[in-house]
């Protein structure tokens, strides 16, 4: 018996944002659809305005799984995460842990499969680059929707995740930025007219 997908599946269990009052709750298998669709989007938008040459399917199943060790490590907050370079080192170490753990679940012959999920391959680093970058742009997604909804919890949030994604240094944020996040602001009449 394999317990490998029964845990990924208990993704939709793990809540963010967790130390700030949230309109609408979220979770890392909602997350994780969406940085997929933004990190799958990313690399179109690099292929066939930048001359890239980007895998988008294999981009947005990595994206799929960026998160999934916190299926056992729990969410940790951000500002509790990267505090200073002794957490952000332990908390790396605590996540390889996880993710070793979890491909211990899986048969052997499906391991090599998931193994990138977990330890990532130098020929998948561009990849990585824009599952971060998406990682980002969903995170201000969040707080935008927050923002929109009267939520003044997420104010300085959103502040901070704009400057982030702003100083991202990739030609396929920029065109994202400019042609698909100002519809995140719209209301669904906005959309449907």
């Amino acid at each position: 018996m394999s317990n490998f997908f029964a845990m990924v599946n208990r993704m939709k269990l793990i809540d963010r944002w967790a130390l700030m009052r949230n309109t609408s709750k979220e979770n890392i298998a909602e997350h994780s659809h969406n940085v997929a669709v933004i990190a799958h989007a990313l690399c179109l938008i690099g292929n066939k305005k930048f001359g890239r040459n980007y895998d988008a399917e294999r981009c947005a199943v990595l994206a799929l799984y960026h998160d999934v060790t916190e299926v056992i490590t729990g969410d940790m907050p951000t500002p509790v995460k990267y505090y200073n370079d002794k957490i952000k080192s332990v908390y790396k170490d605590v996540e390889k842990t996880a993710g070793e753990r979890l491909l211990a679940m899986l048969p052997d012959e499906f391991k090599a499969d998931y193994k990138p999920f977990f330890e990532q391959e130098s020929k998948d680093k561009e990849l990585w680059k824009i599952v971060k970058a998406a990682d980002r742009i969903d995170a201000l997604l969040k707080c935008i929707a927050e923002c929109r909804m009267g939520n003044r919890e997420f104010e300085i949030a959103r502040q901070s995740q704009q400057k982030i994604v702003d100083e991202i240094d990739m030609e396929e944020v920029k065109s994202f930025k400019e042609e698909f996040l100002p519809a995140y602001s719209l209301t669904l009449d906005e959309h449907t007219k």
